[in-house]
């Protein structure tokens, strides 16, 4: 069961369109599993909705509200015959005989140490950077060009996980498949964890899992022989 979700504030902005696309991808793919927050999603939608119909009707009272006969000379005729024209316009751009055949998205998958994983609809037609290992991690980045900000398939097998570690900003997973524990408890497929850098934690999978990870900078191994492991940090993130 998923029990962790993306804050109020991060919803809001996804439906104004206000994030990077790493961040709306991975919101994507949480409500894509979470009926609540695809809910919650509807509900902003149809508010922000009914507020551009608000600020429209807004705006068209205040053009009646000039004075027409300084400003425009239309007679009823003329709204009439243009309504019609622009009907007409619409008509003939949108008839077609033809039915449109609708193509179903290819499944895409990707494979870590021979176990294969069918990824959500949503990275269908993003590209992905060669798979680098170290130890019991795997990742392979998504091209999506968004400097600072890198975004991953990060693989842990069985039995692996990250040795402790905070992040100098925030760091972003989405669980598409298994589950890890840390200090704070187990996170399963689905769940949405957002974390900045007050946080420090050591995720462990005992049964291997596939997350979707974002990071706006590397991480930092905050525990004796691992502070070693600082130099690759950006390598896992």
């Amino acid at each position: 069961m998923i029990k962790h979700h993306p804050k109020f504030e991060l919803l809001e902005a996804f439906v104004n369109g206000d994030l990077p696309a790493s961040l709306s991808i991975a919101i994507t793919i949480h409500a894509d599993m979470c009926p609540l927050c695809q809910q919650k999603i509807l509900q902003l939608t149809e508010q922000v909705a009914e507020q551009s119909f608000e600020e429209d009707v807004i705006s068209l009272d205040n053009l009646d509200n000039l004075d027409s006969s300084s400003h425009f000379d239309i007679s009823i005729d003329d709204d009439l015959e243009s309504d019609a024209l622009f009907d007409s316009m619409i008509s003939n751009i949108t008839f077609s005989e033809d039915v449109a055949e609708v193509v179903k998205p290819t499944d895409k998958s990707v494979t870590f140490k021979d176990k294969t994983y069918v990824l959500p609809t949503v990275l269908s037609n993003i590209g992905f950077g060669k798979t680098a290992n170290v130890g019991k991690l795997s990742r392979s980045r998504l091209q999506l060009n968004e400097d600072e900000i890198h975004t991953n398939l990060l693989h842990i097998n069985a039995g692996g996980g990250v040795p402790a570690h905070t992040h100098k900003g925030f760091e972003l997973t989405v669980l598409l498949d298994g589950s890890f524990t840390d200090h704070e408890g187990e996170y399963n497929k689905g769940d949405f964890i957002m974390l900045d850098g007050t946080f420090t934690h050591t995720p462990v999978s005992e049964n291997g899992c596939l997350c979707y990870t974002v990071a706006n900078d590397a991480l930092h191994f905050t525990q004796g022989i691992n502070k070693l492991l600082n130099p690759i940090g950006s390598f896992i993130y």
